[in-house]
Parts: C-alpha cells; sequence; structure tokens
C-alpha cells in the first residue's frame, strides 16, 4: 500500500502516514480498512496481488498465461536502455509485466479480470499489457464469462513508441469482440488511468465503475493547465467529477467494490437464477396482491369511469409513488447506473439493472420527487437530452446481455428549454423510438403517473404498454391543449376529456394492453402496495415474452404500432354510431 511507512522497535511496520492528510494511523487499522485512510478516506493504491486478494472471492483466484518476454522493437535508448529498465521493474515488482490474467470468482459469480500494477513502470501500455488484455478478453469469451479490467495507468509506454500506440487499437478490438458475442465487460478505475489506457479499453466497457477520488482522463491536469492556461475546476478528473458529468456508471468505496461487482456481475447471466452470497436465491421483495384480485384488466369495461380532469390531478399528485419507491419493494439487488458517456447524468431518468422473480432485468424510469427540493433537483421528472441517450446506452446493453427491460414512465414531458434544444432534445428521443422499435429483448413499460408525449413515448415503445388505473398518457397536457385549440387555459377539464388519456379510454383505443388495478383508497403514499400490485402485473406479463424467440418479439412489436393507422372506412354496425373498438389485447395474438 501505498502509505509512508514508520517500523516498530521490533522492526515491524506498526504505523503508517497518509500521504494525502498526513495522519499517523496504525497499519493494521489501515491494513482492516484495506488500505484506505480512517481520517480522511484516500484510497492508497495497491499492487495487482493486493487487488485481487481483496476482489476475488478466498481461494478461487487461478493467474494464467505465459510468461512475458523481453522485447525492445525501438532498441529504445534514453538516460538507460529499455532492457535495463524492463529487469528493473521486474525485480522490484515479482512481475513480468503491469498486467496480470486470473480467472475467479467474486460473491460466486464466475469472471476473468486482467489487474495492472502502476508500480511496473507507470503502469504504461506497452505490448506486453496488449498480450494480457487481449488474452483476458479472449478468454472471457471462451469461457463465456464477464471480463472485469482493474486499471491503473500513466499512459502509453514511450520505449516501444508507435508499437505502444497499436496497443490502443489491439485491446479495443478485443473489447468489440465481446460486445459481439454478448460478454459483459466491467473496468474498475483506479487513480490514476491516464492517456492511451483511458482511451481505449478502461472507457470501453459496458459498465465503469471507480474508486473515490480516482482520477481519469487522457491528458494530465499539468499539461492541460499549460496548455489553455487556465485555472482547472475543483475535482476536475476525479472520479466525482466524472460521474457528474456522466463519464462513468458507480463511484464504490473499496470497502464496497465487491458487493457492487456482484450486482452488476449478475446482469451477465441473464439465464441463471440470481442467487445471493449465501447461495439462496434472492428473495422477491414485493407482498403479493390481494387474493382474488385481477393483476390486470384486459377490458375496458372492468375499469370504473372516472372524470378525466379529476384523473390528470391524481396522476400529477406529489403523493403518488416514484420509481425510487417503489423500487425496494419490485427489484432485488438493484445497482443504479449513470451517465450518458458524453456529457451529463441526468437525474429525471434512474436506470441500471437488478433481479425481478429470479430473472435479471434492466429498468429504467422516470424520477419526480415529492419536495420542491427533489423536483427542481430532477427537473420535475422532465429529461434532458442526456437522460434519453443514457436510457438509449442501457437499453443497447440490456439487448447485448439479453436482459429484459422494464420501463416506468411518469413525466409531464421532456425538457423544456434552451440548453435541452442545443444539445438536440429531438434527435435524442427519435433516437430511443428507433432502438426500441428493433431491440431484439423483451420490453414492458408501466405508466405509473403521468404520460406526456413524446418525452414518455421515448420509454414506451415496447411489446406491453401497461398503466395505474389512475395515470394519465397523452400527446399535450390539457393546459396546453386547452390553450392551442380552446385558445383558453381554464378550457384544461374540457380538454383532458377530449383527448381521452385516462386508462379506461386508452385501453379502448388499444394504446395500452391493459390496465393494473390501484390498491384501495389508491397509490397515494401506498409504494408497498403499488408495488405488490405493479409486480403481480409484471409476473402474468414478462414470462409470456421472455421466452419468445427475437424474430417473434420484434415482428409482433412492429405489428402492434403498424395497428395505428387511419382505419378503412366501414358501415356503421346497425345500432351504433361509432365504428367498433380496437380488438383487446387477448384478441390479437
Amino acid at each position: 500500500m501505498a502509505l509512508a511507512v514508520r517500523a516498530s522497535g521490533t522492526g515491524q511496520a506498526a504505523w503508517s502516514v497518509c500521504r494525502r492528510c498526513r495522519t499517523l494511523s496504525h497499519a493494521r487499522q489501515v491494513a482492516r480498512r484495506l488500505g484506505v485512510c480512517p481520517e480522511c478516506g484516500w484510497h492508497a493504491p495497491l499492487s495487482a496481488a493486493d487487488r485481487v486478494e481483496q476482489l476475488l472471492d478466498p481461494g478461487s483466484a487461478v493467474p494464467f498465461g505465459p510468461p512475458v518476454g523481453t522485447a525492445d522493437p525501438l532498441v529504445f535508448h534514453d538516460t538507460r536502455p529499455y532492457p535495463d529498465r524492463l529487469r528493473e521493474a521486474r525485480a522490484a515488482t515479482g512481475l513480468d509485466e503491469a498486467a496480470i490474467c486470473v480467472r475467479g470468482t467474486i460473491e460466486g459469480h464466475p469472471v476473468v479480470t486482467a489487474v495492472m500494477d502502476f508500480r511496473f513502470m507507470g503502469g504504461s501500455l506497452g505490448a506486453g499489457v496488449g498480450d494480457r488484455i487481449c488474452l483476458a478478453a479472449e478468454t472471457a469469451c471462451a469461457d463465456a464469462v464477464p471480463l472485469l479490467l482493474v486499471t491503473a495507468s500513466g499512459g502509453a509506454r514511450m520505449q516501444e513508441g508507435a508499437i505502444s500506440l497499436m496497443q490502443l487499437a489491439r485491446t479495443s478490438a478485443s473489447l468489440a469482440m465481446l460486445d459481439e458475442a454478448g460478454i459483459l465487460t466491467v473496468s474498475l478505475i483506479t487513480d490514476p488511468t491516464y492517456g492511451g489506457v483511458a482511451a481505449s479499453y478502461a472507457t470501453l466497457t459496458d459498465v465503469i465503475i471507480a474508486e473515490p477520488g480516482a482520477r481519469l482522463g487522457f491528458a494530465g491536469p499539468r499539461v492541460i493547465a499549460q496548455t489553455i492556461r487556465q485555472t482547472l475546476p475543483p475535482g476536475f478528473q476525479t472520479a466525482e467529477h466524472l460521474l457528474d458529468h456522466g463519464g462513468i456508471d458507480i463511484v464504490a468505496p473499496r470497502a464496497e467494490l465487491r458487493g457492487t461487482l456482484s450486482r452488476v456481475l449478475a446482469a451477465g447471466r441473464p439465464g441463471h437464477l440470481r442467487t445471493g452470497g449465501s447461495g439462496a436465491p434472492a428473495e422477491r421483495p414485493a407482498p403479493t396482491a390481494p387474493p382474488g384480485e385481477p393483476a390486470l384488466l384486459g377490458d375496458c369495461d372492468q375499469v370504473p369511469e372516472r372524470d378525466p380532469w379529476e384523473t390528470v390531478r391524481r396522476a400529477r399528485s406529489l403523493k403518488r409513488p416514484t420509481l425510487r419507491d417503489l423500487l425496494p419493494y419490485l427489484v432485488a439487488d438493484f445497482e443504479e447506473l449513470h451517465g450518458d458517456r458524453l456529457s451529463d447524468d441526468c437525474s429525471a431518468i434512474v436506470g441500471g439493472v437488478g433481479v425481478f422473480e429470479g430473472r435479471a432485468v434492466l429498468v429504467i424510469g422516470n424520477q419526480k420527487g415529492h419536495t420542491p427540493q427533489e423536483l427542481a433537483r430532477n427537473d420535475y421528472g422532465m429529461s434532458s437530452p442526456a437522460g434519453y441517450r443514457k436510457a438509449a446506452r442501457l437499453m443497447r446493453l440490456a439487448g447485448k446481455l439479453g436482459l429484459p427491460v422494464l420501463t416506468f414512465v411518469d413525466t409531464p414531458g421532456a425538457h423544456p428549454g434552451v440548453e435541452a434544444e442545443e444539445r438536440h432534445q429531438a434527435a435524442a428521443i427519435a433516437a430511443n423510438l428507433r432502438l426500441m422499435a428493433r431491440l431484439p429483448v423483451p420490453i414492458v413499460t408501466v405508466v405509473t403517473g403521468e404520460g406526456g408525449s413524446g418525452g414518455a413515448l421515448a420509454l414506451a415503445v415496447a411489446d406491453r404498454v401497461l398503466m395505474l388505473a389512475d395515470a394519465v398518457y397523452s400527446v399535450i397536457s390539457p393546459e396546453g391543449c386547452a390553450a392551442i385549440l380552446w385558445q383558453d387555459p381554464a378550457a384544461a377539464p374540457a380538454a383532458a376529456e377530449a383527448l381521452r388519456l385516462d386508462a379506461r379510454e386508452l385501453l379502448r383505443l388499444g394504446v395500452v394492453d391493459a390496465v393494473v388495478p390501484e390498491p384501495a383508497g389508491g397509490v397515494e403514499g401506498a409504494p408497498r402496495a403499488t408495488a405488490a400490485r405493479i409486480a403481480a402485473a409484471l409476473r402474468v406479463t414478462l414470462p409470456e415474452l421472455a421466452d419468445r424467440p427475437a424474430d417473434h418479439l420484434l415482428a409482433d412489436r412492429l405489428a402492434r404500432y403498424r395497428r395505428f393507422a387511419m382505419p378503412p372506412p366501414a358501415a356503421p354496425a346497425a345500432g351504433r354510431d361509432e365504428p367498433a373498438a380496437p380488438a383487446r389485447p387477448e384478441e390479437r395474438h
């Protein structure tokens, strides 16, 4: 561990000094905290061997791969010959290169890992490290298990010149191979990770986890500051800064890494029943719905008639459960993933992996809030373009891994504003519609509150669309419709009725496939009971879709949306002035 150590009178290391806060701590205390300073929380660098010991299950680690030879493609000589530097690094570290390959398990989940060691020539990326990263990727592909890359590097190895540069392309191609094979890839960013490693395999994985304070970037901060001659923002290039700006998924303290990795790795084996660390099946967190109560209402006559404007008011109630309220009861082992990998992490969209009924799933949904502070922080559930792009990134991950997608809609619509338009909000929504239309995994949408316009549809192109009995779903808000067509915002109640935005009417129109009954007394302040109703509906809906071949899913999804065309003219049935209602869900298949 990179803590300054002071020896006791017996010659054994008894005290360590944190290199950040200079606090003196007992070495055993620091060791118990896995090399984290008890005073300031600084995560000291670890050797590759220490990292393997901390992350993998005891006794599971099996190193593999032949030794790396000594090569000097440029016959490079600065103040010393390159082979001399290699020999010195090997003698100092006991390693033959700056990365090692290991098979093992993390809380029972099999994994292939390549771990870098900064002590070996600053973790620089040369042909030998490239060999190890590619070998790990090829092994993960052959074993059909997830790949974990633990990075620590100052960048490319200058002593190998352009050969070093080629390792960026070589290792990136190996990650692309795993994408095509549907193998989950995860990187753990440790401090520091810069240059060629950051610009290749460290940031190409499906999920990026970082230790607190870990620095990640292409150019170092001193180079950037000298080049642009500006003061860099506080925390620039740290894990926390990157999380806020959409660059990584998770910041996890060292003591929590095994649990975090376990939850993420569970998504890499979607066909397997998820088990906890004890080997017991993960328990279903949601209670069952009251006996005798139908899980779904598939006939509009089963849905009670309600005043449309009153339904709008109920759908907008700040007491309705939000997605974060429902998740603890609905999905086990949920691990939230963050960021669009471009610029931002929109808090109005929550997404991550978890387990429903023993099946790994990907969950995405809108998040509003209950208090003015929560609503403001989450932009009232109105996603920015970054939110839609985050959702798209996660849905592509679900497609790669074969995970069913559960989406939860509760939004007034997309975020209205100059910045959203400048970041091409319309294109972000359109891209999601196209992606969901062809995503080769089951998609089930539940409208839990407001379903506002294209902002809602961006999460709702699904095989099955369900909605709570007091939810609404519409092309525009009643107020907006009233202002445009009635030219009177006070006509919102009339607009609500005309828009047919309530569950009963939407089921009649075929826009939703079924309605989820709400608890007696409504959903307000009742997240557990609401989750029970949603869970009951998903138990009916998801298994039917999960066993379908992808080509059947896509054909049926396309057929579902093709139905919303102008119906051909037909003579009215005797005694009726209206066209026949669309077929009910059970009549369509």
